[in-house]
């Protein structure tokens, strides 16, 4: 499969694009952290996105792509709590399983590789520009 616009452009775009649903999906695990549900089926489980080698046979570069997002199949936290107001017929709510430490440094992880690929295209732009000035 070929994969259009592999250039160092092309291919800091892709990593970039991944690292931006990486970070989305950490921000929406920390939003829904503490989440209380009145049942099991509904509480919120943490996404994860799933990343994927696209290769360009033409060039044999590869780059980074996501494939897709999934849920966790982590078992939400079942908590006993009859005073509130989502409390099942037994006195128990659901919490969402999101470890928020982990999300943090995962959204810490995913911002400092995106800042890599800002900073290795900002000296690429520069390399170019010596080049052009030098004939």
């Amino acid at each position: 499969m070929t994969v259009p616009g592999m250039t160092l452009f092309g291919l800091a775009q892709r990593a970039m694009s991944a690292q931006l649903v990486r970070m989305n999906a950490a921000a929406s695990n920390l939003a829904n952290a503490g989440s209380v549900t009145g049942n099991e089926a509904d509480a919120y489980r943490p996404i994860r996105p799933v990343f994927a080698e696209q290769y360009d046979r033409a060039t044999g570069l590869s780059s980074v792509g996501v494939s897709g997002v999934v849920r966790s199949s982590a078992a939400p936290v079942k908590q006993y709590d009859p005073d509130h107001p989502l409390a099942d017929g037994e006195g128990n709510v659901w919490t969402a399983p999101v470890d928020e430490n982990a999300e943090m440094v995962e959204m810490l992880d995913a911002s400092r590789q995106y800042q890599n690929l800002v900073e290795a295209l900002s000296t690429a732009k520069q390399l170019m520009l010596e080049t052009i000035r030098m004939k």
